[in-house]
């Protein structure tokens, strides 16, 4: 079986734009689901809805695929499918190493759709020599001093790092020298690579950050309007108050 050591996707040979490339997974997750309900076709419209963006940037994107649907039929499920997963890398098989197996490296490990989307995860290793040996998803974590024999014995090209930030860039590293091109970083900080290797950096607390920046733009937005509203009635209230005994405003009278 091939692995990510010799073959790599075609997506940047052939041109396509990496904003393209980070859309094709929302449109294989929603393309899967489909044939999971064995939906032979399906719309543009309907497959632009499935995957949050709007149809004509749908188009665009399976453009560069060379797929352009049929005309009153839409586009083939099954072989989208195909189409986007080979554009991917996805139809031959990726080992993984994940390097921390705290909590959250714990949870990778044991997350089921690896496999399903053309990853195996070929070894878990820490730093811990009491989680050495111990089995997390039925794979037994290995020391970090034999990260290098192991990237080399499984020919892993993807690494991921879940460590603490303080151990991270080391770590990523050693992943690199052993021969690690393309890493998935856990860790809350930047790590420093050179050319020719990908980081795709995944940061829950800065997620939660942007988060709560929008409920305080809306919390602000819904003061902003409850302020407004109630500024007509204060008015209401005062003019009511500058009438005369017999509703209206009385006259100026002079000095």
């Amino acid at each position: 079986m091939a692995t990510g050591r010799t073959h790599r996707p075609a997506t940047r040979s052939r041109g396509i734009p990496e904003a393209t490339v980070a859309r094709l997974p929302l449109y294989l997750r929603a393309l899967t689901a489909l044939s999971e309900r064995s939906v032979p076709t399906v719309s543009s419209e309907e497959l632009a809805a499935a995957a949050g963006v709007n149809s004509a940037k749908l188009r665009k994107d399976f453009s560069y695929l060379g797929s352009y649907g049929t005309r009153g039929v839409g586009y083939d499920v099954e072989y989208l499918v195909y189409q986007i997963s080979r554009e991917l890398g996805l139809t031959q098989d990726w080992p993984v190493v994940i390097v921390g197996i705290g909590n959250l490296g714990a949870a990778l490990a044991n997350y089921g759709g690896f496999a399903s989307r053309g990853f195996r995860v070929a070894a878990l290793i820490d730093a811990d020599p009491a989680l050495t040996g111990r089995a997390v998803a039925g794979i037994p974590v290995q020391h970090t001093d034999d990260l290098e024999k192991i990237i080399q014995d499984n020919g892993v090209s993807i690494g991921v790092i879940a460590t603490p930030a303080g151990a991270a860039q080391q770590v990523c590293e050693r992943l690199v020298a052993a021969g690690v091109t393309s890493i998935l970083n856990f860790a809350p900080t930047v790590l420093s690579v050179p050319d020719g290797v990908d980081v795709r950096k995944v940061d829950l607390s800065i997620e939660l950050q942007i988060l709560a920046f929008h409920e305080q733009r809306k919390a602000g937005e819904e003061a902003a309007a409850a302020s407004d509203a109630a500024v007509p009635a204060a008015v209401a209230r005062k003019q009511s108050a500058d009438k005369g005994p017999d509703g209206d405003v009385p006259a100026v009278m002079p000095a």
